[in-house]
Parts: structure tokens; C-alpha cells; sequence
């Protein structure tokens, strides 16, 4: 792995999470890639961000799930480039991207309950952030 494919800001270990739980179930879908794309245009945490960054950050998430202990690898790049204050916004964001296609696979589900323990989310606040994707992704 090259020293730009690694987690270096906050943002990037954002993307990382997000790009995470689009491949999850090892199908990454239009819808949530263009979720991602959407939320890394348009939230003020993004501000200022390289657009080419992403599609290096994807690179990083990739080649790490190739790994038996690419997971864990990746926690812990999340966890080193992302400040406490913004875990929360991580889960939020990732399950922003599970909703976007209208349905949740039990791989997207395994990989949202690892989230929240391993970036210590509290299972209410957890609770609220889900109703909370859940309600913006409803379709009518």
C-alpha cells in the first residue's frame, strides 16, 4: 500500500467507513456510490476536501478487505485519522450510505454493529442515528 492510498485526514477515514459499508455484501451499488459522492459534495465536514481523494480512499478499502484481517486494519486507520467528536457523524454517514438503496443485507447490518463497537457509538444514540436514515431514505 502506497503512503496516499493510507488514511490521512478525518475526511478520508469519513469516505473510508462509507465506501465500507457500500461493499459490504460485495456488490457496490450506484445508488451508494452516488450517496457518498452527494454527501462528500455537499456536508460542511467535506469542506475543503480533494474530489480525487475518494477514489484513492475506495483503492485503500478495497485492497484492505482482500486481507484476513482487513477489517481490523481498517478500525484501526479509522480510529488513528478520525477525532472522537466525529464518530458519531461516521456511523451516521454510514448508515446514510446502507439506506440509500432501500434495503439493508445482513452483511451491511454485521458491518454497522461492528461499527458502532468499535467506535464505542451508545447503542441509544445508535438508535436515533438509524431512525434517523431510515426516515430520510423512505420512499413514498
Amino acid at each position: 500500500m502506497t503512503q496516499n492510498s493510507l488514511l490521512t485526514s478525518p475526511q478520508d477515514a469519513l469516505v473510508a467507513v462509507m465506501i465500507a459499508v457500500s461493499v459490504s455484501d460485495e456488490h457496490i451499488r450506484s445508488v451508494e456510490l452516488i450517496a457518498i459522492q452527494r454527501i462528500v459534495n455537499h456536508l460542511p465536514v467535506f469542506e475543503g476536501y480533494d474530489s480525487e481523494r475518494p477514489r484513492q480512499v475506495g483503492q485503500t478499502v478495497l485492497d484492505l478487505f482482500e486481507d484476513e484481517d482487513g477489517l481490523d486494519a481498517l478500525f484501526a486507520l479509522v480510529r488513528n485519522a478520525l477525532p472522537e467528536r466525529l464518530y458519531e457523524t461516521a456511523y451516521a454517514l454510514a448508515c446514510d450510505v446502507a439506506a440509500a438503496d432501500g434495503s439493508l443485507r445482513e452483511t451491511e447490518l454485521r458491518l454497522l454493529e461492528e461499527i458502532r463497537y468499535e467506535l464505542n457509538i451508545d447503542r441509544l444514540h445508535a438508535a436515533a442515528i438509524e431512525r434517523g436514515a431510515r426516515a430520510r431514505h423512505l420512499r413514498a
